[in-house]
């Protein structure tokens, strides 16, 4: 279930909480745990291998648990906890080399198609 606050309200996710809800029903290895807006907050905890697809709004990653190498479509970085990734909207990346405690938190916000460079 993916939670709705009302204005002036604090959200509080925990990792571990989202985790016992993975897999999902179908095998789904992220869970949408927060909307406001046009802010959604997942968790997203691949194994084996990542096999998103690009998404049509800007996207952060948080690192919470796991290493491995970040593909953002023209290079390959190094990450382990606490790295934050920006990825813009329609930009293939992927996570590779994982280990198998990855878990990332996963804010999209804006509009489809992302926002214009300043």
């Amino acid at each position: 279930m993916t939670e709705e606050l009302p204005t002036g309200a604090v959200a509080h996710l925990r990792p571990a909480e989202a985790l016992r809800r993975l897999p999902g029903a179908s095998g789904e290895r992220f869970i949408a745990l927060f909307r406001h807006g046009s802010l959604v907050v997942e968790l997203y905890a691949p194994r084996g291998q990542d096999l998103q697809t690009p998404h049509t709004r800007d996207e952060l990653y948080v690192i919470v648990t796991g290493h491995g190498v970040f593909f953002n479509g023209t290079e390959r970085r190094a990450f382990a906890p606490g790295d934050c990734l920006f990825v813009a909207a329609g930009t293939v990346h992927r996570f590779e080399e994982f280990s198998d405690d990855l878990a990332v938190w996963v804010v999209f916000y804006g509009p489809e198609g992302g926002e214009a460079s300043a």
